[in-house]
């Protein structure tokens, strides 16, 4: 099985691979499978599609975790939240995988150059720090852009960014 678990019972299909997610503690060998997808890369490995080098890759999955822990991105707008949840959220946490070459939002975007070892610690840290929480500090949290999620939502959320992000670079 590939894929990270978030908690048991929870089963998402994706680009037709049986997914299990994060939150789970006696699951933690499948959160170890994306860990060890992302120990894989190094500092020259080269996307298979995009323009994005290894470490703004990381730096940019990065950025679902900040908007969630830290305060650095401003929340967006009134209307700009109504037409995410409107147009966008079900391209998010629903279970169709993203395209390749697919737009990224302004907050997402990094074009700067970022230190591979660094922005690769602060990802696998924050995917800790999302297991060790728990699937009942999630369910219902506020997100960013589309207001609260369920657990599953936010299961969906976070393992098909990375899943996406790392099968383009080739792990």
């Amino acid at each position: 099985l590939i894929g990270i678990i978030l908690f048991p019972g929870l089963i998402w299909q994706i680009n037709e691979v049986w997914c299990f997610f994060l939150f789970s503690r006696g699951l933690a060998l499948q959160k170890l499978d994306l860990i060890n997808r992302i120990q894989q890369l190094t500092p020259t490995t080269k996307g298979q599609w995009g323009k994005m080098t290894v470490a703004q890759m990381l730096a940019h999955c990065c950025v679902t975790y900040e908007m969630i822990y830290e305060t650095i991105h401003p929340r967006p707008g009134f209307f700009a939240r109504l037409m995410l949840k409107m147009f966008v959220k079900s391209a998010v946490v629903g279970p169709k995988p993203y395209p390749k070459n697919g737009r990224t939002a302004p907050a997402f975007l990094v074009t700067d150059e970022r230190d591979f070892a660094v922005e690769k610690k602060r990802l696998i840290d924050y995917l800790n720090r999302t297991q060790q929480l728990g699937e009942a500090h999630f369910q219902l949290k506020e997100s960013h852009s589309f207001g609260p999620l369920t657990k599953e939502e936010w299961n969906v959320l976070f393992y098909k960014h990375l899943d996406h992000h790392l099968t383009q670079f080739g792990v």
